[in-house]
């Protein structure tokens, strides 16, 4: 799954790479967690006449996405995440599948792996050569009974890559930059036509930093959080920073 993530670059950085402008501004975020706004990046309103740039626009949404038919969102299970093997198929995905694929830049996203009864120990993890990634996201626009419209979110979750599944099962989908225009059309691609994009990436793409528990709390939101912290043996210290340990990760 993926319940924390982290965005720390730039908005003119995220204009340069999803071809969007006019990102609002906002400072780095290292805690994002479930309810809160999140960037993502969709099809836009048009191009303006003379514009090379693709048809694209960055909004912010709610993290948790609310399907158009329901009727009282505090009945609803908050929907952070949506399967990518069954997200077509699900009644709170399919028309966002279908219609409404997004891109959500983020820095990385943390994990908790879980091992016998101590805590679970976290981990940062995070593209190996440092760049920007984009995860596969989904939207809809919840209109309240008064006539408010919300728009909410969700972030498409595949299989592990072998090399981390030992810290969780699932991860977030990772949508090359080559593929961004495939994955946001919505109108000449059904989601069969993108099961392609839902594939883990390959091995040693990320990296896993152990991180300390402050992450585990929202009111938390500084650098240090993604600072290197070497568990102990019982919260899962199974990769203790050596080359050994690195390897049986990597």
């Amino acid at each position: 799954m993926c319940g924390r993530f982290a965005l720390t670059t730039t908005p003119g950085e995220i204009e340069a790479l999803f071809d969007v402008v006019d990102v609002e501004n906002f400072p780095p975020r290292f805690n994002i967690a479930p309810t809160q706004p999140i960037l993502m990046v969709t099809t836009g309103w048009g191009r303006s006449p003379g514009s090379n740039m693709p048809d694209r626009r960055s909004l912010l949404v709610r993290w948790g996405l609310l399907p158009s038919w329901a009727k009282n969102p505090k009945e609803m299970p908050l929907l952070i995440n949506a399967r990518a093997e069954t997200a077509a198929d699900k009644a709170s995905f399919r028309a966002a599948m279908r219609h409404r694929r997004t891109l959500v830049p983020a820095s990385g996203f943390y994990e908790w792996r879980r091992e016998g009864r101590g805590r679970p120990q976290p981990y940062w993890i995070r593209p190996r050569e440092g760049e920007v990634v984009a995860f596969a996201g989904i939207m809809e626009t919840w209109t309240e009974p008064g006539g408010s419209e919300i728009d909410t979110g969700a972030i498409v979750t595949t299989a592990a890559s072998d090399d981390l599944a030992e810290i969780h099962h699932r991860m977030p989908v990772v949508v090359r930059r080559e593929h961004f225009a495939r994955w946001l059309d919505c109108v000449g691609s059904e989601p069969r036509d993108v099961t392609d994009l839902l594939a883990p990436p390959e091995p040693g793409f990320f990296e896993a930093v152990p991180v300390s528990h402050k992450v585990n709390s929202v009111a938390n939101t500084g650098v240090d959080l993604q600072e290197r912290v070497e568990p102990t043996p019982e919260e899962g210290g199974d990769y203790r920073g050596n080359e050994k340990a690195q390897l049986s990760l990597f």
